[in-house]
């Protein structure tokens, strides 16, 4: 009789982490640049049960980090910290899968790294666990009523919705370092796109933003 060999754990054990962990939504205000947010411990008091429940632990380990001194508009002193960081998550019977991300951080003290780290593990747990910003809605909670059938559209909607959809946390982050890099203010880039704040911008105006970031210098001084 061949012998039955058993799957590693850590794929059941993640499964059943995701069926626990729920969604965390976005409910905390970045009030600098006017943007909801999920943080970290909103993403480690929802997840942290489930880990301790299902018995997975997880390891960092820092693969790469850059850190250099940049100065803001009103001559406050930085250390920006990128840190490339891969998270282990292991079951019980030693099985292991892993992931690994990209933490940006910036203080004016000694806590550059920190946040990075913490926003590398954020992102780590958002994409392993798949953890939803709501919650889902059962589909047996609404009963449409059909009135008349349509034909599907023919446009690229979809397509549109997306490049005209607004810019995310990690996009006014990244829009936030070049302002620091280049010297130029926030004000200057909302008027250059006509939006009030970076939040407003949308994806297609983004990326015309870092395009225009790539060949702008760094501010003279540095």
């Amino acid at each position: 009789m061949a012998e039955t060999v058993k799957a590693p754990m850590i794929y059941s054990a993640i499964s059943k982490v995701m069926a626990d962990i729920g969604a965390v939504g976005k409910n905390q205000r970045n009030t600098q640049q006017n943007f909801m947010f999920r943080g970290i411990d909103a993403v480690m008091n929802a997840i942290n049960p489930a880990l301790i429940k299902h018995k997975i632990f997880v390891v960092p380990e820092i693969l790469e980090q850059s850190r250099e001194e940049r100065t803001t508009k009103t001559g406050t002193h930085l250390i920006y910290s990128i840190c490339k960081i891969k998270y282990t998550f292991y079951a019980e019977d030693g099985s292991s899968i892993y992931a690994i991300t990209i933490g940006e951080g910036m203080d004016s003290g000694d806590k550059a790294t920190n946040k990075a780290m913490a926003i590398a593990f954020k992102y780590a747990c958002f994409q392993v666990f798949c953890i939803p910003t709501e919650e889902m809605k059962d589909p047996d909670a609404e009963s449409p009523e059909v009135t008349e059938k349509r034909n599907k559209p023919t446009s690229t909607k979809k397509e549109k919705v997306s490049a005209e959809s607004k810019v995310g946390e990690q996009e006014i982050s990244n829009i936030t370092a070049e302002l620091s890099r280049t010297g130029l203010t926030e004000a200057k880039i909302c008027s250059a796109f006509g939006v009030k704040k970076i939040s407003d911008m949308t994806m297609t105006q983004y990326a015309s933003c870092m395009n225009k970031f790539k060949v702008t210098p760094d501010k003279k001084g540095e």
